[in-house]
């Protein structure tokens, strides 16, 4: 009787847990899709400045935050760090850990290089890259377009 009770108790557990990363994955409907708009990203305060140079810069205003932020090689990669990246920034931001600086990290930083090399794989061929970022000469795509300005 007692084993019963505890498989009971373990296939309860796993179908409610299930349910609940069902529920997250697909539904409300739509909100996967939203969680990857600058818009959503712009929620919270700390990422205004951001969106602003993002969205007046005209530099890749077609696209969304996470076709640069995100590894994009496959889906179960993409949404992995998706999960880990989302979880962080909400308790950096809740948790009032951010500076006023936002930088980003080591791996954030190979993501957005492998990324630029993704979409720009054939201009990138034709040049020497090793040991450089796109944005040490791209200035204007690292949402500092103020700090641009100022240089030149």
């Amino acid at each position: 009787m007692l084993k019963y009770l505890k498989l009971k108790y373990i296939i309860s557990s796993v179908i409610i847990i299930a349910s609940i990363f069902l529920f997250l994955l697909f539904g409300p409907p739509g909100l996967l899709e939203y969680s990857d708009s600058p818009e959503f990203c712009n929620s919270c305060h700390v990422m205004n400045s951001e969106f602003e140079n993002w969205f007046l810069s005209g530099l890749h205003r077609n696209i969304k935050c996470t076709d640069c932020h995100l590894p994009n090689s496959n889906f179960l990669t993409h949404y992995i760090w998706k999960s880990i990246d989302g979880i962080k920034d909400m308790l950096f931001f809740y948790g009032y850990l951010y500076n006023s600086q936002i930088e980003t990290t080591t791996h954030g930083k190979n993501t957005i290089q492998k990324n630029c090399v993704r979409c720009h794989g054939e201009m990138v061929s034709r040049i020497h890259v090793e040991g450089r970022n796109c944005w040490n000469c791209h200035r204007r795509v690292n949402h500092r377009v103020i700090d641009f300005a100022l240089e030149n």
